[in-house]
C-alpha cells in the first residue's frame, strides 16, 4: 500500500468541456497529467466544438456546480483552483463564493471569447467577473481581448500592458499576467503584483495549432502553485511549458488544431 507520501499534489479546474479535446477541462486535465499533479474537475457547460469553432453551449445548473465542488473540496482537498468558462453571472457568483471559502490559491482565466471569436460568457455577466471572481483571484490571466472587455483597454505596446495591469489589479487580483501573445512581434507576457514586475519573453512560432493556449497556460501556473512555488516562478515554468506546447501544436480537422499537451514526452 503506498504512503500519503506518495500522493501528487491536488488541482482543481473549474471550466467547461470541449469535445475537441484541445481548450477547456480537457486542455486543463492534461496540462496537470503533464505537470505531475493530480487533476480534478467541476464542470460548468458542455460545448459543442470542433477546430473551426463552438456550434452550441449549454451551462450546467448552478446546483450541479456547486455540488461537484464540495464533493471534491469537502472530501478531496485542493492545493490549488483554476478557474475557465463559467458563462453567466449566476456563475460566476456561485463560484466566487465557492473559492472564498478554499484556503488555496486560485487562478483566474477570465474567459470571454473562444479562439475563433465565439463568446463564451454572457455581457451582463462581466460585472460579476469584476466584482465577485477577480478580488479571490491569486493570479488572473487575460489575454489583450479580455482585458479589453473587463477594463476598456485596447492595449497596443508594452506600455498599454502596464496600464492594463493596473486597472486589472484594482479589481482585487494580487498578481495579474497580461497576456501580450496578440501584439506583434516575440509573444511578450507581463506578470506583476503592482509592486514587482516581470516581463517574459519567448520566440514566436509560426503554427497556427494553438487552440487551447490560455487555458493550458492558467492550469501550468495552478500546477506550480499547487507544488509550492511563488507566482513568478509559476508563471516562467508555465510559459516554457507552453511555448513547447505551441511549437509542437498539430493540425485536427479543417480549422485550427490544438497545442500540443505531452510534447515533453511524446516519441512519435
Amino acid at each position: 500500500m503506498s504512503s500519503t507520501a506518495d500522493v501528487p499534489a491536488r488541482v482543481l479546474t473549474v471550466a467547461g468541456s470541449d469535445s475537441g479535446g484541445g481548450a477547456g477541462i480537457q486542455a486543463d486535465l492534461k496540462t496537470m497529467l503533464a505537470l505531475g499533479v493530480h487533476g480534478m474537475s467541476v464542470l460548468t457547460a458542455v460545448t459543442a466544438q470542433n477546430s473551426l469553432g463552438v456550434r452550441g453551449a449549454w451551462e450546467l445548473p448552478v446546483e450541479a456546480v456547486r455540488a461537484q465542488y464540495r464533493s471534491v473540496v469537502d472530501d478531496i482537498g485542493v492545493q490549488a483552483v483554476k478557474t475557465g468558462m463559467l458563462s453567466s453571472a449566476a456563475l460566476v457568483e456561485t463560484v466566487a463564493e465557492l473559492l472564498a471559502d478554499t484556503d488555496a490559491p486560485v487562478v483566474v482565466d477570465p474567459v470571454g471569447v473562444s479562439k475563433h471569436g465565439d463568446p463564451l460568457l454572457a455581457a451582463e455577466a462581466l460585472d460579476s467577473v469584476r466584482t465577485k471572481l477577480l478580488p479571490v483571484a491569486t493570479v488572473a490571466t487575460p489575454n489583450l481581448d479580455e482585458v479589453a472587455q473587463l477594463t476598456g483597454v485596447n492595449v497596443r505596446d508594452e506600455t498599454g500592458m502596464r496600464q492594463a495591469a493596473d486597472e486589472v489589479l484594482g479589481f482585487g487580483p494580487r498578481w495579474v499576467v497580461i497576456k501580450g501573445g496578440h501584439l506583434s512581434g516575440d509573444p511578450v507576457d507581463l506578470v506583476t503584483d503592482g509592486a514587482q514586475e516581470h516581463w517574459l519573453r519567448a520566440p514566436r512560432h509560426d503554427n497556427r495549432h494553438t487552440h487551447g493556449t490560455g487555458c493550458t497556460l492558467a492550469s501550468a501556473i495552478a500546477c506550480g502553485l499547487a507544488l509550492g512555488q511563488d507566482v513568478p516562478t509559476a508563471v516562467r515554468g508555465a510559459k516554457a511549458y507552453v511555448t513547447g506546447a505551441i511549437a509542437a501544436g498539430f493540425p485536427l480537422g479543417a480549422g485550427i488544431g490544438p497545442v500540443d499537451h505531452g510534447w515533453r514526452t511524446r516519441t512519435v
